[in-house]
Formats: structure tokens, C-alpha cells, sequence
């Protein structure tokens, strides 16, 4: 990550591209030197310099875990890039440290004028903040995107096969909204060639030709998806796909 890497006017919004730098400078900058970069310590009294590791604490594929077909070698995962911004600092006294983010005064979080480690590198798409340093409607890591992709890996080779960006964000103009929006879950794929995929917060499951990445079909939730989509055959004999969204269960079958 270098300052290089933050979003451009051109990539989400002026004013997003606008804070996020106003964070660089604030945070005195993000030291990284690539994977697996520790928090740096910082002495007490001293300028604000904070360590930016990537994926970060939720990044990767995470929990939600990868989807194979036997028939193709084909593994399908959803990965996502987010971000670790903090540092170390000595505790005085007897005094725990805590990892709860919410330790820290409002207007930390948006600065990144605090400790570690749940702080991101993240603005509101509006620039904007509230009075308690809270950021006002949506906001989006800092870095270029796309920041979420399903990917087709083959597991004969090693190689991606085909990697897409996942989820939109609908607060950006009308064609420039799929920069891949994080979530948590992993694809389903099935014997028919297509890949099932929630694990987005825009409340969408979506199905991908299994070959190429094409997307073939999207339905709005009720809620964010992240759950893994489970596939089943019902009593009358058609193929179903259902997926927890938000509390509630949507199920899904080919009109025939």
C-alpha cells in the first residue's frame, strides 16, 4: 500500500477521494512493506504513525470458504480486500487493553488519531462526518478497487481461471457501481454450470456462468445474504436454491 494506491476522483467520488487523503495525512501516513506487516509501535507523545496491513482482519476469502466442481477442477471462492490501521502503544498501570474499537473517543475513528486494531482504512462516498466524527451514509475502503471478487481457480494448475468483481455500491453513478462490495459468506456452484453467490451488503444473491464468470441472473433481498446459497431437490422434482437472508429464508427454482 502506498499513497499511490488511494482512490482517485475517477474511482468513487471527489469528496471520498478527498477525505481519504485527508486521512493519509492525519494518520501521518500507513506504513506497510507488504504482507504480513506488524502494528508499529508507537511512544507516548509521539506523532501519529500508523501501520496498514492488508487483507486485514476480515479479508480473504474468510469464513464462508470455497465452492468445487469435480468435474472441472474448478474452485470457486469469494475473496475480499479490507484493511488493519493502528498501532501498539504501552499501557499504563494496571489499565487492560482493549480491542474494542468503541474504546476509542468518536472523533478517533475518524481520524485514526487512536490505537488499534479494528480502525480501517475507510470514508464516507459523501466526505462527509457528523458531530461525533461518524461518518455520514456509506462508506468505502480508501485503496483502488475493486475491493470484493468472486474468482474461478483451477485446481490443477494453480491458475485463476476467471475473477469478477462482486457487489455495487448504489450510491455511485449508474454504470460505475461494481467495485465489489464485502460481505461474508462463499458460493455454492452446481452440477448445471452455475454459481450461486450472496455474501455482498447490497441484499442481492446473484448466479455466475461456472465457465466463464458471466453473471446470469441477480434478485434483491429482504436483507444481506451472508450465508452460503444450499441447493436441494423439492418434492415435486424441481431443483431449488435458497439462501438466509436477514432472518428470512428466500428459495429460488428455474421457471419451467
Amino acid at each position: 500500500m502506498t499513497y499511490q494506491d488511494i482512490v482517485s476522483p475517477e474511482d468513487t467520488t471527489p469528496e471520498h477521494a478527498a477525505a481519504c487523503h485527508a486521512m493519509w495525512e492525519k494518520a501521518g501516513g500507513f506504513y506497510n512493506t507488504g504482507p504480513f506487516t506488524p502494528f508499529l509501535y508507537k511512544e507516548a507523545g509521539a506523532e501519529p504513525m500508523s501501520t496498514i496491513q492488508l487483507p486485514g482482519g476480515t479479508g480473504g476469502v474468510n469464513w464462508g470458504g470455497p465452492a468445487a466442481d469435480p468435474t472441472t477442477g474448478l474452485v470457486y471462492v469469494n475473496a475480499q480486500d479490507t484493511s488493519l490501521v493502528g498501532w501498539v502503544e504501552k499501557v499504563e498501570g494496571d489499565k487492560p487493553y482493549s480491542f474494542d474499537a468503541t474504546s476509542a473517543p468518536e472523533y478517533d475513528r475518524a481520524s485514526v488519531d487512536g490505537k488499534g486494531p479494528f480502525f480501517t482504512f475507510s470514508a464516507p462516498l459523501s466526505g462527509e462526518y457528523d458531530e461525533r466524527g461518524r461518518p455520514v451514509g456509506t462508506s468505502a475502503p480508501c485503496y483502488k478497487p475493486p475491493w470484493s471478487r468472486l474468482t474461478a481457480v483451477n485446481a490443477n494448475t494453480g491458475e485463476i481461471a476467471w475473477a469478477v468483481p462482486l457487489g455495487l455500491f448504489e450510491e455511485l453513478p449508474e454504470g460505475h457501481q461494481v467495485l465489489g462490495n464485502s460481505g461474508s459468506a462463499g458460493p455454492s456452484v452446481t452440477a448445471g454450470g452455475l454459481v450461486f453467490v450472496g455474501a455482498t451488503n447490497d441484499k442481492r444473491l446473484r448466479a455466475f456462468d461456472a465457465a466463464t464468470g458471466e453473471q446470469l441472473w441477480e434478485s434483491v433481498l429482504s436483507g444481506n445474504a451472508n450465508a452460503n446459497p444450499m441447493t436441494y431437490r423439492g418434492r415435486d422434482g424441481r431443483q431449488y436454491v435458497a439462501i438466509n437472508a436477514g432472518g428470512m429464508i428466500a428459495a429460488f427454482a428455474l421457471n419451467q
